[in-house]
Formats: structure tokens, sequence, C-alpha cells
């Protein structure tokens, strides 16, 4: 038997062994399936591949979620504390009582809201939001009415609703042609404050 014969039948006993549930052993020493990945050379490898592998993922992600959601200008609208939330709050019921109205810059940027009560913010609108629709449930369940279903309309029409008021403020923007600071979260922030009154 010449040695193109002899590979032909290890290869056709690996087939027969291989249809039976049998895993034949390779010339190295371990089996083809299960022990190639349990070598700690194998392992250790395939695992800085994963975590590199993530990392360029992650970093890929980053980049592309930054051109649509400005993950970092986002950070700056919920930079708040407990003490701003509770002087915010008195803001906006008693408006009467505050005098300067002006925002605090600092190297052309605004200050962080926790920092200046003037600063929009998008924590104290977020919550209204959240708690209008959980109250609208509530309300809802009392009248003997609720279901999820009305509870998700509810909070989609409030969402729909607040979209076209911002979409309205922007295009009254362009229109009359007023140049503002403001950004559109700025305005996303000021109107959902609404909701801290319909709360």
């Amino acid at each position: 038997m010449n040695e193109s014969e002899k590979r032909a039948v290890n290869d056709y006993n690996s087939l027969s062994s291989a249809k039976k549930g049998e895993y034949p052993q390779s010339s190295q020493g371990f089996s083809v399936p299960g022990q190639f990945l349990a070598e700690p050379l194998v392992a250790n490898v395939a695992m800085q591949y994963g975590q590199a592998l993530m990392g360029s993922g992650r970093q890929l992600v980053d980049k592309e979620l930054e051109k649509y959601v400005p993950v970092s200008r986002l950070k700056y609208y919920f930079a708040v504390d407990t003490q701003y939330v509770a002087k915010k709050l008195a803001l906006l019921f008693f408006p009467f009582t505050h005098a300067d109205w002006s925002l605090k810059y600092e190297q052309d940027e605004p200050v962080q809201p926790r920092y200046e009560i003037n600063a929009p913010d998008l924590y104290i609108p977020m919550m209204a939001f959240v708690t209008y629709v959980l109250l609208a449930g509530l309300v809802l369940g009392m009248q003997n009415r609720f279901s999820p279903e009305v509870l998700g309309i509810q909070a989609s029409s409030a969402l729909a609703w607040t979209v076209v008021e911002i979409v309205l403020e922007i295009v009254t923007l362009y229109v009359t042609n007023i140049q503002t600071k403001l950004r559109t979260l700025d305005l996303v922030a000021f109107g959902g404050y609404k909701y801290v009154g319909y709360v």
C-alpha cells in the first residue's frame, strides 16, 4: 500500500467513526471539535482576539452613534444633582421670584446645569414625562379603562405632540431668521418642562 492509499483508508475510517458519533484523534493529540478550544494556548489566543474585536466594535459603534446622537452633549443635559432639581422645580412653580434669567458661560460653553439654575436640563423633563404617563395610567385604571395598549397610545401621542412642537419651533426660528445659541436639545428641554405643570 502506498502513502496515498494509506491516507484514503485513514480518511474513510475517520468518516465512518464520525458517523457513529466518535471523533477521531488528530495527529497533534487532541480531538477535533471539543478539546481544541480547551487547550490553554488556544483559549488565550481566542480570548485576546475576542477582546480586541469587542474593543474595535465598540469604537466603531461609538463613532457612528456620535454622528447622529451627540452622546457627549447629552451628558451635559443630565449633569444634575438633587439640590439643582429642588431649586429648578421651585423656579418652575414660582418663576416670579427669580430675577436673573441670563445663562452663565465659561469659555464659550454654557455652564453645566448643576452649577447654573437657568441652564436647560433633560432630567426633569424626562422624569416629568414618565410621571405624566404613569399618572395617566393610574387615572385610566381608576376609571376601569386601563390596558397596556392605551398606556402605550397615551405615551406615543404625548411624545408625538412634543416632537411636532419642537419641529414647529425649529421651523419658526428658520423662517423668521432668528439667530440664537439655542440647540435642538435646548428646545427639547424647554418643551419638556410643561409636563412638570401637567403633573
